[in-house]
């Protein structure tokens, strides 16, 4: 345990901050305001991904100035782990989605290969409209889909292992006040 925590602080010390806090704070005060314009009026259901989009949706939800119903679901390719496999289902959602518009708000979209198996399933589960909100975009050409993009997304994050504001690295860091990338990756 002590080794780890050591291991963590040095990761930290050694990290490059890409995104400080007061800029994390504006892209999500501008997602806010896109999701309003589009989905002010609607009954949205929104959803948030746990564990990377819990502070994310927390922070956006409190600038969403219309009801919004608001659930959660559990779904990990990662498992602490520094490279993604299979999609595991660890809480599926329980809310009714039919004939509803959903919001899947998460942390980043990588490869995304969670987001899309997601948003497979609420159409499945007779969501009217599935609409996926970001707070990263980590830009490469390794998207599971050609061209793949969030509905929302709040910035562009170049192509380093991230952690930070909902981001982990080895399930630690998630709490960190920026975007930082791990020193060499």
């Amino acid at each position: 345990m002590i080794d780890t925590v050591a291991e963590m602080k040095q990761v930290m010390a050694e990290a490059d901050c890409l995104v400080p806090n007061q800029q994390v704070q504006a892209a999500i005060t501008a997602l806010a305001s896109a999701i309003t314009e589009r989905l002010e009026g609607s009954n949205p259901l929104v959803f948030c991904v746990m564990n990377g989009g819990l502070i994310t949706t927390g922070q956006l939800l409190t600038q969403l100035n219309f009801p919004v119903q608001a659930e959660y679901l559990h779904a990990t390719r990662y498992r602490q782990e520094t490279t993604g496999g299979i999609l595991e289902w660890k809480l599926r959602p329980e809310a009714d989605m039919n004939d509803r518009i959903i919001l899947i708000v998460d942390d980043i979209l990588d490869e995304g290969t969670t987001l899309c198996a997601i948003a497979d399933y609420c159409r499945a589960h007779g969501a009217a409209e599935v609409l996926t909100a970001v707070l990263v975009d980590k830009q490469h050409d390794r998207k599971c889909r050609p061209g793949l993009k969030a509905d929302f997304t709040g910035m562009d994050v170049e192509d380093r292992f991230l952690f930070g504001f909902g981001m982990d690295y080895k399930g630690y860091w998630r709490n960190a006040p920026g975007i930082y990338a791990v020193k060499g990756l």
